[in-house]
Formats: C-alpha cells, sequence, structure tokens
C-alpha cells in the first residue's frame, strides 16, 4: 500500500520520494487512516520503526491555517534534541502545504519565539517547560489546538513532566485530537490515556520490549583507572560509538580523557548551550568524530543512524535505563556490542540490572577479540546553508567604522565615519559599453585598492596598529558646544585664568560667582567660593574661603582658609583645615604639634611655630 492509497496529499508524496521514501512502515500504514479520521491513538511502537512521520505526514494533511499566537497543532516531546529533530523531518512538507513548523525549546532566545508566535504558525513542537513559561507570559494561546501529540510519553513520565504534561492539556481545545506514542505503556502513561483520550484505537508495533538478542553483551572487570584507556580502544576497535555517563562533570572527564587518547569525540549534556548540543549532534551525525560521550538525555528518542557499540561507562539506574542506552545500537535489524564497564563493588548492582533485563552474562576481562569489527560508516549530505545576501558583500554595511579612511575630508581631516570604503571613481562610459579587458582592469584596481586599505576600513584601523600614534582630531574639527558654561568669575565667560599672572606668580582661576585672587608672587589655584577672598604673598593657596571665609597666608601653605565665617591665619606653618563653627586648624592649635604638623618636625616649622598657634588661638575667640 502507498502513501497515495493511505490519503496523503500528491505533494507531500513528491517530497517524500525525493527523500527515498516510497513505500509506509508498519506503524504508519496502522496508524496513518485512523489519525486521518481524527481518532485518538495509542501506539506502543520502539524508536526508529518510523514514528515522526507516522503522526507527521496526517498532521500537516489536516492542518489548517493559525493566527497568530494561536497554533492549530500541537506536538510535545521530552528533550530538546527530539524536538529539533521533529521539526526538521515536517518542514519540508509542511512547506508544499503552505504550512509553518516550529520548535520551543529552553536555551534558545525568547524573543526570536515570540516574534515567530506574532507572525503565526501552524505547528509547533515544544518541550513543556519552555511551553508553560510561553503560556504564563500570554505569548502562546493553545486555545484553538485541534491536535496534540505526546511523543514519547514513557520518557516524559521518568522525567518527572506528567503534571505539566496534565496542565498543556487542560488548556487545549476539549474537542481536540489526542495521538500518544511511547516506546512502553507504564501505569502512568496508561493515567493519560484513561483522562485524555476518549476510546482510543490502540497500536503496538514490534515487541513488547527492546530486544536484546540482536547484541553483543559485555561485562568487563576492571580497574577505574583503566576505562578511559579501555573505552578508547573499544572505539577504535568496534567503530562508532555512544559512552553513557551519570553525571555531566563525568561526561566532561571523560571526554577530555578520550581525547588524551588521541580519539575525536563530542560531549553531549543539559549543562550545555543549544548551539552546543547542536554542534555535537552534528559532528557525531556527519562523520566528523568517532565517539559522542553523553548523559541519559541522548538515550531516547533521538535517532542515529550507524551506531555499532554502546559503552556503559558508568552503571545505568535501572534496567529500564539499561534497554534505552543499549538500543542505540542495532537498530532495524542490525547488529551491534554493548560493553559494560564493572568495579567489584558495582558488581551487585549489574547483576539485578541483568534481571531486570531478561539476560544472564558473566563477568570476565576485557577481551576485545570478540567485539565484531567495525563497519565503514556512510554519512548523509549535509544541507546546504543558507547564507544571506547581505553577507555576500551586495548588501548594506550597517556597522559603522569611526576610523575608515576616506578620500572625502571632513571628519578628522580626511576621513569617513561610514564602515564603507571609498573606492576608485567609476568611469563615466556605460558599462555595457565597456570591454570585458576595461572591466578586469577596473576589478583588479578596486581589490587592490580594498588591500591596502584593509588595514584601516576594519575595526576602524587604529585597532590593527597598536604600535602607530593616535590621530586626535585638530582642534578647528572638534565639535563647538552650542552654548558656552558661566561660572561668573572675574572673567567674562565666568573664568579668570590669570589674576596676577606675568606678575610673578600664578593663578589658575579667579573666583567663583563673584570670588577674587590676587596673587604676588606665589600660586593660588582657586579664589574664593561665593564671596571668599584669598590673598597669598610668597606662599600657595589652594583656596580661599568657602561662603565668606578669608584666607591669609604669609609665606607657608593653607590648603583651606575657613568653613562658613571662620578664619585661618598662618605664619610660617601648614593649616590643614578648619572646621565649621570652630577657627581652630588642625595642627595649627594643638600645642602638641609644633608647626601645624600632627608629627611635628622642629628644625623645618621652628620659624612658624609660635606664631602659627598663637593666630590660631586668636582667631578661635574672636
Amino acid at each position: 500500500m502507498s502513501f497515495e492509497e493511505l490519503g496523503i496529499a500528491p505533494p507531500i508524496v513528491n517530497v517524500l520520494k525525493e527523500q527515498g521514501i516510497t513505500e509506509p512502515f508498519e506503524v504508519q500504514a496502522k496508524s496513518l487512516p485512523d489519525i486521518l479520521n481524527g481518532k485518538d491513538v495509542c501506539c506502543r511502537a520502539p524508536t526508529g520503526s518510523g514514528k515522526t512521520l507516522a503522526f507527521g505526514l496526517p498532521l500537516v494533511t489536516n492542518c489548517k491555517q493559525a493566527h497568530p499566537h494561536y497554533p492549530t497543532v500541537l506536538i510535545v516531546t521530552p528533550t530538546r534534541e527530539l524536538a529539533e529533530q521533529i521539526c526538521t523531518v515536517l518542514t519540508p512538507l509542511a512547506k508544499e502545504v503552505d504550512r509553518s513548523v516550529m520548535a520551543i525549546y529552553g536555551g534558545t532566545s525568547y524573543v526570536k519565539q515570540r516574534q515567530r508566535l506574532q507572525k503565526g504558525v501552524d505547528i509547533v513542537v515544544a518541550c513543556p517547560g519552555r511551553l508553560i513559561d510561553l503560556m504564563e507570559n500570554e505569548t502562546i494561546h493553545l486555545d484553538d489546538v485541534k491536535a496534540v501529540v505526546l511523543d514519547e510519553a514513557d520518557r516524559m513520565a521518568d522525567m518527572g513532566f506528567i503534571d505539566p504534561v496534565c496542565y498543556i492539556l487542560d488548556n487545549c481545545d476539549k474537542n481536540r485530537q489526542t495521538i500518544l506514542f511511547s516506546a512502553t505503556l507504564d501505569d502512568e502513561v496508561g493515567t493519560l490515556v484513561r483522562k485524555y483520550q476518549d476510546r482510543p484505537v490502540k497500536i503496538e508495533v514490534g515487541p513488547k520490549e527492546i530486544s536484546m538478542d540482536t547484541m553483543k553483551h559485555f561485562f568487563w572487570l576492571l580497574p577505574n583507572t583503566r576505562k578511559s584507556k579501555l573505552a578508547s580502544s573499544a572505539v577504535k576497535k568496534g567503530g562508532r560509538s555512544m559512552i553513557f555517563c551519570r553525571t555531566r562533570r563525568g561526561v566532561d572527564r571523560v571526554g577530555k580523557e578520550l581525547r588524551e587518547e588521541n580519539l575525536n569525540v563530542a560531549v553531549i549534556h543539559g549543562g550545555l548551550s543549544q548551539n552546543q548540543r547542536d554542534k555535537a549532534m552534528e559532528r557525531f551525525v556527519y562523520g566528523d568524530c568517532m565517539a559522542l560521550v553523553a548523559t541519559d538525555v541522548a538515550a531516547r528518542g533521538i535517532d542515529v543512524e550507524g551506531v555499532q557499540c554502546v559503552i556503559h561507562y558508568d552503571p545505568p539506574e535501572n534496567g529500564k535505563a539499561y534497554k534505552h542506552r543499549s538500543g542505540r545500537t542495532a537498530r532495524a535489524g542490525a547488529h551491534g556490542s554493548v560493553i559494560s564497564f564493572v568495579q567489584k563493588p558495582q558488581k551487585n548492582e549489574y547483576n539485578k540490572v541483568q534481571r531486570q533485563v531478561g539476560i544472564r552474562i558473566n563477568f570476565t576481562s576485557p577481551d576485545f577479540d570478540k567485539i565484531p569489527d567495525a563497519i565503514p560508516y556512510t554519512a548523509p549530505k549535509r544541507p546546504k546553508r543558507v547564507v544571506s545576501p547581505l553577507s555576500r558583500g551586495g548588501g548594506r554595511n550597517r556597522g559603522r567604522s569611526r576610523g575608515g579612511r576616506s578620500n572625502s575630508g571632513g571628519y578628522r581631516g580626511g576621513q569617513s565615519r561610514g564602515g564603507r570604503p571609498s573606492y576608485p571613481k567609476r568611469r563615466e562610459e556605460n558599462n555595457g559599453n565597456r570591454s570585458s579587458m576595461e572591466k578586469v582592469n577596473s576589478d583588479i584596481e578596486k581589490a587592490s585598492f580594498f588591500r591596502k586599505n584593509k588595514p584601516r576600513n576594519k575595526f576602524g584601523g587604529k585597532n590593527n596598529n597598536p604600535g602607530a600614534k593616535n590621530r586626535f582630531p585638530r582642534e578647528e574639527d572638534r565639535p563647538k558646544r552650542r552654548k558656552q558654561p558661566s561660572y561668573g568669575g572675574s572673567s567674562d565667560n565666568g573664568q579668570s585664568n590669570s589674576s596676577g599672572y606675568r606678575g610673578g606668580g600664578r593663578s589658575n582661576s579667579g573666583g567663583y560667582r563673584g570670588g577674587q585672587s590676587n596673587s604676588g608672587g606665589g600660586r593660588s589655584n582657586s579664589g574664593g567660593y561665593r564671596g571668599g577672598q584669598s590673598n597669598s604673598g610668597g606662599g600657595r593657596s589652594n583656596s580661599g574661603g568657602y561662603r565668606g571665609g578669608q584666607s591669609n597666608s604669609g609665606g607657608g601653605r593653607s590648603n583651606s582658609g575657613g568653613y562658613r565665617g571662620g578664619q585661618s591665619n598662618s605664619g610660617g606653618g601648614r593649616s590643614k583645615y578648619s572646621q565649621k563653627g570652630n577657627p581652630k586648624s588642625f595642627g595649627a592649635g594643638k600645642p602638641k604639634s609644633p608647626g601645624g604638623r600632627k608629627d611635628g618636625h622642629k628644625k623645618n616649622y621652628q620659624s612658624g611655630r609660635k606664631n602659627n598657634n598663637r593666630s590660631s588661638r586668636k582667631d578661635g575667640k574672636k
């Protein structure tokens, strides 16, 4: 029976023929008629039996066009990799009937997902966590969902997603079609069937459990220190392999140890970003690496062809996990090897796993002669990458290059603010009238010009020449302020550059808001603040007075005169501060610090010691 006889649209059948799929598998032939008729279906089928097309083909055929934020078909999966895999399979099929498919999972941008949903998406393939986040943010609404598919329902039950799945189903249309696909039908899966399906059609394909007879099992006794070397040798002997560890840190550590053994491997676990996980899967699928080190995240639902060996680096959680790990090999009638690394304290744990699986294998020492030889692997062709026309040089340059040279002057004396270099002028004659040799010469001239100016055109130019001198704009090229600030000093623009300058001393600023600074032969950095006055004879006064204060220094240094009405006169010593309401200055009014210094240097400040103390005391009395 062909796909057309089952009721699939001819455009979709043509796409399947281009992919080399001409006849339906067993699970597809049994489930397609009932799903096309809108019935609820509960199907048990092993991974790799063609379940994706079994529910994907009828959904694409019956899918109605969706409104923004309101999809019409929903597919719920336990892992990101499985969601991306389903989306990749359904996208070319939906494109033929003018329908859109989108994958929603964590680790990706919320903004892009919102923008895509706002345009309208017909079929959504989602993981429960991110889907519920978007539902709470009212980015997606499930009121118009007419068909729901729960893929790998038993795996979602194992991961604790039963309650989130129930919440999702409760928000969908009550008259929806519910389709459930699972490798096993456990108690929790049976609860979903009884609660959310209406007289479902039950379909069973293949054995109830993963067959352990099509693969060879080895249980090797070895110490922990030899695991990495033996794993490397087993991969080289057995071919493409998947190595399973229990923890994320264990995956990273094993991957590092295997790389030290000159083995090209990729690692994947839940702690990596989605981009890193996708790249790791691509490397393994397209044959860029020999082994994939993973946690149990890759043990369910991911269909990878050509896996010839599975290595249990760490013991599985139970017999069910052992089955799903081992099920990555010996698929579609092929043969494979399953190797378990066993330490002596783990023998009882592996005996329990063997009883749950239904096998009985003795523990032996490593023997590579019993492992089947590797079979050459033919990697699938990589899909063509869609390159944006903007990246080919024909589009606009959206960035701004701050230091790119240009033939036109105007900014920094001949530099251009735009990111696009200025090529030589084109010839005035029409391009169609030019000879082929002239076009070639013009292209060569453009290319040579770009090579000459490439260091300057890329990222501003100055970053590429760290040893070159910095080029600063000229004073006349700098942007001018529209309104100059006014500070109200002794000059017209509020600044006094020199009060007694060229008279023997130097004054950097006159006064602020009416202040005045007079320097005879010393240096005054600032005169007074709001009416203050600073007079320095031959010393240095940093600040005169603050709000009416006055500072007079004879031959010493006064950092601050008075604060709000205070006054400080220093003869030859050093006065640091005057407090508010207290005319005493630190060091100057204390008898323990001669000469205004806290530590006191008698030799340097003998001349100003007495005068300084007297002036501070008198000023305090006033």
